[in-house]
């Protein structure tokens, strides 16, 4: 019976140890489930494989070697320790294999951990093809090599430190098991503690105990648990002896002394390791080593690292020759030269080298200008003079047609509240931002902004059903031309609508579903018995069931495991989920790249395409190292020196499917993780040509590089010592507020280049002045993608900068007076972007101006200002600005706007009676929007629009009348 609860015992304990395995394990199998429906098996196993084949010869290497260290150990102690106790050797075997392998799988855990994609990198390091001044290594050395050693030196030492543990752990052990014989007995008669009187008269020593008894009777027994006087033989006195004791710790004289030197030779080689830390230090004006570093401190850490390898030598002949001052004069050395150096160094830096710093550090000034530039790959910057002439005539405007028309005169935040105060459609419906890029329209190539309209979950009822079965997936994007607004200033949609309405041949959606976004942060559960919600569609819904390839099926195990790792009992027992459902995770594109590649640095900014039909994600990916010799790191929190833009990431916002494309394929950082991840990482030209054409070079990426252009833009090593060209990136009025501009991008036809493309720019002045003194440009498009261009203004005169063009719009009466009128009539004025545009040879700056009612959201552009050379024009549009500077005729509006219509020569007698009732309408609008902000100017123009339509309505009326 006792047997048979037994088994009951040890069955219960094990389905209990395999559901704790079961649940504990759970996480890597669904995170296995989901790699393997994106195709990404091996990226998956990639770590664990690594870790597999490190981790298991290591830990059978180190646990037999530590074996064999613990057996030498015992011999050696059994051999040198005489006891007649009885070992049981069997018993101290096991626990010598017990401790080895403790040992083992601690080393091995730590070791595997910390270092398995360290050994990756350094087994498949790709070269630079460009060695440090200071050491002639290949940087490859530095980045992909140099913390795996460094790491591997820590973790050696802790190896040794954990190996003393271990040794005194097992002699500690070996005591308890075989006592050694380290103390004499001698025979010492002791003192009677009392008078033979009060012994009853008894011959021989009494303990005290005996005498307890006698004295106390009845509880003297009970006390002491004996009954009556006990008779004892002499005892015996155990007395120190120092030559045992002695013997006894030279059993561990040679594990000491193996442990000494290897620490001395540890310390050695760390200190090796540190002169290489000088190429990222940062001492007086140089990033990297200096005069200083080169000449003082180099040489201390390689003369400590000298006197490490002495001090080891010593170590191990002092302990044998018990000589403590062998021991310590060399370590005493070591830390005399540390202070020394320390001391020397500071003395150097003031008397030396502070006195003549020029010409101490110009060498290394010059390797800090080329390797900093090599880092952020600004040596190729192409640099072209720009005149900067004010020749502009009407013809030069009429020629640059393509760039005219893609001046952006809308801005990012006022797009965004209009998109969602007007195209959300419903409560639970967002535009998360706005984006900047560029289609055919019309076989036009026209800038465009556009953005996703994606389901706020936290807008929908809060139910598990709603969250996770019914609203799956957001619908559709919105699409407008940047330098177009409607009548009443705001954005003049493309696309818009939902289901998508699209005014533009070139670009038709059938697929709108979003389902993968910058929001949806759900699982969601699809091909269930529950319709999704597609979309609204007046006062009903539309619902449809997804014919996509996302998702893990959902069998009864992947239900359950699904289950516990969300949390829900709901996903196990509803009665919705049948055998076709699939749950669908990490949605959010941000979060599902990073658990896709951790190891590179994403943009923050998604930015949505329409491409084929259909909708996709793109996202920039980083390469970054912080180890990049002489390079001066643009974020001094981690100290990042190196970056790339080399991957671009697409996400299918359908199916979620998730293609890195490889863009760069001379960054080594990037080519080194193709290696490591060869399914991962696909080659450029395997992207779809649709996509292709929508890849943009990174603001983020070109923000660093013009910061860190300012100052590495200077060559010669005397100018950049005395900062006598240092740049500031220029500033603008944003809003109403002095602010730091930043990239923007443009569809224009570069001075020079044939044809309008997609680039952004940013311009500079020197530094704390106010002219312009460059405008730093990239390229985006085709076989130019990647490509700097400076363009330098002359020195020999002055350049209006953005800044002093603000100041002549503060300073202009009539702009000063409208300003001024809308503040007291209740409306917020901001101003917009302002845009530094080359033509020609001259330079054209135009801001657009917003307009804001308190008790509205919606900014309207209502004013565009153009200013050239000393001249200003502020006008409603942006051609009527262009012309009032250049003469008529100079520019034309926006194509589809009624401006435009009219300047093409457009009749009103072709327009269909509905469409003069519309154009009514809206010129009635306009002027009452006119006379609100006190332009009676507009409001008579658009009087006269509104009664010459009125007019054309006239006859058709009578016409009408007369027929019935």
């Amino acid at each position: 019976m006792k047997k048979k609860k037994t088994g009951i015992k040890w069955i219960i304990l094990i389905i209990l140890l395999l559901i704790v395995l079961f649940v504990s394990l759970i996480g890597f199998i669904t995170d296995f489930l989901w790699f393997r429906e994106l195709g990404y098996v091996s990226v998956f196993l990639t770590k664990l494989v690594t870790q597999l084949k490190i981790g298991i010869p290591a830990f059978v290497i180190i646990a037999f070697l530590a074996y064999v260290y613990l057996k030498f150990l015992k011999r050696g102690y059994f051999k040198k320790i005489a006891s007649t106790e009885i070992t049981n050797h069997k018993r101290l075997n096991l626990i010598s294999w017990g401790l080895a392998i403790v040992f083992a799988i601690l080393v091995t855990f730590v070791s595997v951990t910390q270092l398995w994609f360290e050994i990756l990198k350094f087994a498949n390091s790709t070269g630079y093809d460009i060695s440090d001044p200071l050491f002639n290594i290949d940087i490859s050395f530095y980045i992909f090599k140099l913390a795996f050693i460094k790491e591997l030196t820590q973790i050696l030492i802790g190896v040794i430190i954990a190996f003393a543990i271990l040794t005194l752990i097992y002699y500690a052990i070996l005591l308890s098991v075989r006592t050694p014989q380290m103390f004499t007995e001698k025979e010492a008669a002791e003192e009677e503690p009392f008078n033979s009187e009060f012994n009853g008269g008894t011959d021989g020593p009494k303990s005290g105990f005996d005498n307890v008894t006698d004295m106390f009777g009845k509880f003297g027994e009970a006390f002491t648990g004996r009954k009556g006087p006990v008779h004892r033989a002499p005892r015996k006195k155990r007395q120190f002896d120092d030559k045992n004791f002695m013997q006894l710790i030279g059993i561990a004289e040679k594990q000491l002394i193996v442990v000494g030197v290897l620490f001395f030779v540890m310390l050695a080689i760390n200190f090796f390791l540190k002169q290489f830390d000088l190429l990222y230090g940062h001492t007086g004006t140089v990033y990297g080593a200096g005069f200083r570093d080169v000449n003082i401190t180099l040489w201390v850490y390689r003369i400590t690292a000298i006197l490490s390898l002495i001090s080891a030598i010593a170590f191990g002949i002092g302990v044998s020759k018990r000589r403590i001052k062998t021991i310590l004069v060399f370590p005493v050395l070591m830390i005399v030269v540390g202070v020394v150096g320390t001391g020397a160094g500071a003395l150097i830096q003031n008397f030396v080298v502070s006195p003549d710093e020029i010409n101490k550090e110009s060498e290394y000034l010059g390797y800090n200008i080329k390797y900093t530039q090599s880092a952020y790959d600004l040596e190729n910057v192409t640099i072209k003079q720009f005149a900067a002439n004010n020749d502009l005539t009407s013809e030069d405007i009429a020629n640059n047609e393509e760039t005219i028309s893609n001046i952006r005169i809308n801005d990012y935040e006022p797009a965004e509240k209009f998109y969602n105060q007007t195209q959300s459609i419903r409560q639970y419906y967002t535009f998360n931002d706005v984006d900047v890029d560029r289609y055919m329209v019309n076989g036009e190539y026209t800038q465009t902004f556009q953005s996703a309209r994606e389901i706020d979950e936290e807008r929908i009822s809060d139910t598990w059903l709603n969250k996770h079965l019914k609203y799956t997936h957001g619908y559709g994007i919105t699409l407008s031309r940047v330098d177009k607004v409607t009548a009443s200033g705001q954005p003049d949609m493309m696309i818009d609508s939902i289901p998508p309405v699209s005014e533009v041949e070139e670009i038709q959606i059938t697929r709108p579903e979003i389902y993968f976004g910058e929001k949806t942060n759900n699982y969601v559960l699809v091909n269930t018995d529950e319709e999704e919600f597609d979309y609204p569609d007046g006062d009903s819904n539309k619902y449809t069931t997804y014919e996509g390839e996302a998702g893990i099926p959902l069998n009864l195990l992947n239900k359950t495991m699904f289950s516990i790792r969300e949390r829900s009992l709901k996903l196990l027992v509803s009665s919705n989920i049948t055998s076709d459902s699939r749950i669908v995770i990490n949605r959010n594109i941000e979060e599902r790249v990073r658990e896709i590649m951790p190891y590179l640095e994403y943009d923050s900014d998604p930015y949505i395409v329409a491409a084929d039909g259909k909708l996709y994600w793109m996202l920039d990916a980083y390469t970054t190292s912080n180890r990049y010799p002489y390079s001066e790191p643009f974020d001094t929190a981690t100290g990042m020196n190196y970056i790339r833009n080399s991957v671009k990431v697409v996400i299918d916002a359908y199916n979620g499917t998730t293609n890195y494309y490889l863009v760069d394929d001379t960054d080594p950082i990037a080519n080194t993780y193709k290696k490591i991840y060869p399914d991962l990482f696909k080659d450029f030209e395997e992207m779809p040509e649709s996509l292709q054409a929508h890849i943009r070079y990174p603001n983020v990426l070109f923000n660093i590089q013009a910061n860190v252009y300012k100052k590495y833009h200077m060559t010669n090593v005397n100018v950049f010592y005395q900062q006598e060209d240092m740049w500031d990136i220029a500033d603008e009025i944003y809003g109403t507020k002095e602010t730091t501009m930043t990239p923007n991008y443009y569809i224009m036809k570069l001075p020079g280049e044939d044809s309008a493309e997609f680039v952004n720019s940013i311009p500079y002045t020197p530094k704390d002045k106010k002219n312009m003194t460059g405008l730093l440009v990239a390229r985006n498009d085709g076989e130019n993608y990647g490509e700097l261009v400076l363009y330098q203004l002359p020195k020999s005169k002055i350049i209006y900068g953005p800044m002093q063009i603000e100041a002549q719009i503060d300073q202009n009466t009539e702009i000063s007076k409208e300003f001024s009128l809308w503040d007291s009539a209740g409306s917020n004025y901001s101003r917009g972007n302002m845009f530094v545009i080359p033509i020609e040879d001259s330079l054209l700056y135009v801001e657009p101006v917003y307009l804001e009612a308190k008790n509205s959201s919606i900014p309207e552009v209502k004013r565009v200002i153009v200013a050239y050379g000393d001249q200003i024009a502020y006008e409603t549009t942006l051609a009527e600005a262009l012309n009032s500077l250049f003469g008529e005729g100079s520019a034309t509006e926006s194509p589809g706007s009624s401006d435009a219509q009219a300047q093409e020569g457009a009749k009103p007698e072709a327009l269909s009676q509905t469409e003069l009732a519309q154009k009514a309408q809206e010129a009635f609008n306009n002027a009452e929007s006119a006379q609100r902000d006190g332009d009676w100017a507009k409001y008579g123009e658009y009087l006269d629009e509104l009664r010459d339509y009125l007019n054309q309505l006239a006859p058709a009326q009578d016409e009408s009348s007369g027929e019935e």
